[in-house]
């Protein structure tokens, strides 16, 4: 059985409790509700970002499919007007003439069909603008909000990281001169039993596993020299008693 101070074992505690206090700050660092707030708003960002992106795409694509159909609607409007120039002026031959009365009648009858396509594209235009503008309306209002939640993060890591150096410094100084066999044997069952390594011995109750020793260990534990590091028969923790 190794053996280390009394002193040193019971200023152990001392060490064990800086180290708790450190990996419940940084579990809480881990854990903050305002991280899950920030992951779902970021997902959500980046949706409405592909969002925004296909709403976009496919106003451009309107844009100038209402651009090519006003170019057809003034061409063929201007192509009228020069017929109903020549048509006015009496000029040519009735054959000539007749022709362009014709001509004319297809092209009204072609503009009022263009003109209906430009009001359906320019009613689907209009429709797809103002869901253009919702989307960045929306990804504008969640990115805002993205902003204040990391200012509330950053505060926050802020205050945890503070606590955890000063934890660091209490740490250091509880640890300083500590027996070096010690120190080592608690670090490695520290590990190994989720950051416990030592706990103090209570009324013949482990505080680490707060099972209840049976009365053949408690009896050998209790008989031990105090200079003896003795460990929980039932975790295997080291046991500091009392004096």
């Amino acid at each position: 059985m190794p053996t280390a101070p009394a002193a040193d074992q019971k200023r152990l505690l001392d060490v064990q409790a800086a180290d708790l206090r450190a990996q419940q700050a940084a579990h809480r660092r881990k854990t903050l509700p305002v991280l899950g707030q920030l992951d779902e708003l970021t997902a959500r960002v980046v949706d409405l970002g592909d969002e925004r992106a296909a709403r976009g795409a496919t106003v451009g694509d309107l844009r100038r499919e209402v651009t090519k159909i006003e170019d057809d609607v003034a061409g063929v409007r201007a192509r009228a007007e020069r017929d109903n120039a020549r048509l006015n002026s009496g000029q040519g031959t009735p054959k000539d003439l007749q022709a362009l009365s014709s001509e004319l009648e297809v092209l009204q009858r072609r503009t009022s069909e263009l003109e209906d396509v430009e009001l359906e594209a320019m009613e689907r235009l209009e429709a797809a603008e103002a869901e253009l503008a919702s989307a960045e309306t929306q990804h504008a209002e969640i990115a805002k909000q993205i902003d204040e939640l990391e200012q509330q993060r950053d505060a926050a890591f802020a205050e945890i990281d503070a606590e955890l150096a000063e934890i660091a410094d209490e740490r250091v100084k509880a640890a300083e001169g500590l027996d070096t066999a010690l120190l080592v044997l608690y670090e490695k069952l520290r590990d190994q039993h989720g950051g416990i390594g030592a706990a103090p011995l209570v009324r013949g109750q482990c505080q680490g596993c707060h099972m209840t020793l049976n009365a053949g260990d408690l009896s050998a534990i209790l008989a031990a020299s105090p200079d003896q590091v003795v460990r929980c028969e039932e975790c295997g923790r080291i046991l500091v008693r009392e004096a």
